[in-house]
């Protein structure tokens, strides 16, 4: 058997371990991430604050499958995200639910209500900016929130 038939056979384990590792601590990595973001917004306080519509987008994502019997499997998964201009002249960009987004139209007035990254509603008003910012510190129930 030539000696470098051997070579592989002992190096392929390591290289096989060290990617599983890798491969395994990039999902905890994010995973971690994910449930830092929820604990911390479910910390923070509501808040309500006059704001405007600036400007919508969507983030399209594609993903295929394996070719199994002749079938190609592949799904699309759209995000959502509007940035809104609070009257400071601060924007914040925030994740939207599709039938959010639909209802927001750019130059839209109202209230915006949100809790750390998380939007909760924006409610439109038909004079714009009317009243002072409110805030709350009321939280809705989620299904990871471990208070």
């Amino acid at each position: 058997m030539p000696s470098g038939f051997d070579f592989m056979f002992s190096v392929f384990p390591i290289i096989f371990i060290v990617m599983f590792v890798f491969v395994f601590g990039m999902i905890i990595f994010v995973w971690t991430s994910i449930f830092k973001q929820m604990k911390k917004d479910n910390n923070s306080p509501r808040i309500r604050v006059p704001a405007k519509v600036v400007t919508k987008r969507e983030s399209i994502r594609r993903s295929s499958g394996s070719m199994h019997d002749h079938h190609h499997s592949s799904s699309i998964h759209t995000s959502y995200y509007a940035t809104f201009e609070v009257e400071s002249g601060d924007r914040m960009e925030l994740h939207l639910m599709g039938s959010e987004y639909g209802l927001l139209v750019e130059g839209d007035e109202g209230f915006l209500t949100f809790q750390g990254s998380r939007f909760v509603s924006f409610e439109r008003s038909a004079s714009g900016y009317s009243a002072a910012p409110t805030y709350s510190s009321e939280r809705e129930e989620y299904p990871f929130d471990r208070r």
